[in-house]
């Protein structure tokens, strides 16, 4: 319903077509391949790839579509780890819908679209975890035990020790939940 009435609104905008509509991720890459549309709106949280990795796919594979991610995350960890996947605009869902069409135009036209309060945000405060330590603590966070980490991810169970010990220790927490319910809270997850 959100993503129709989304839809409905930017066409009401005279300049602007909707050439395509996806219900996950992994839909949206494959119509983003097909149509090469000029500009994809994405969440972040989506079924089957989050919209921070539809960024990072879109950037890999060389294609010239520029991402505007729009979420209702209000956090300036997710904020830098858009913008590092390739994002050119991060807006949240609370603003006014004129300013979606304007951000649209901007990215368009080869400029940023970013909420400029958490972008301020965003570089007070750097994410301190790796890649790899992010992927494990994600993990952990939902529940997974060292072992089934370490066969999911390809690594040993000893390596997953080290990255869970070392993210654990980066982010002050006391344990593995105390620091994916951190490093979620800061959208560095």
């Amino acid at each position: 319903m959100v993503l129709g009435a989304l839809a409905a609104l930017l066409e009401l905008q005279g300049d602007i077509e909707v050439v395509a509509q996806a219900p996950d991720g992994r839909a949206a890459l494959e119509a983003t391949v097909e149509l090469e549309p000029d500009v994809l709106v994405a969440d972040i949280e989506m079924p089957h790839m989050t919209g921070l990795e539809l960024a990072a796919a879109v950037r890999e594979r060389g294609l010239s579509v520029r991402v505007i991610i729009l979420t209702t995350f209000a956090r300036a960890g997710y904020l830098r780890r858009a913008l590092d996947a390739g994002a050119s605009g991060y807006l949240l869902k609370d603003a006014p819908a004129g300013d979606l069409a304007a951000a649209i135009r901007r990215v368009h036209a080869g400029g940023r679209a970013i909420d400029p309060e958490l972008a301020a945000e965003a570089w007070s405060e750097p994410d301190p975890l790796t890649d790899r330590e992010r992927q494990v603590l994600r993990l952990a966070g939902l529940g997974l035990a060292g072992p089934a980490i370490a066969a999911e991810l390809g690594l040993s169970e000893g390596t997953v020790r080290n990255y869970l010990s070392e993210a654990i220790s980066k982010l002050g927490a006391s344990n593995r939940v105390e620091a994916a319910r951190i490093a979620r809270d800061r959208g560095w997850l």
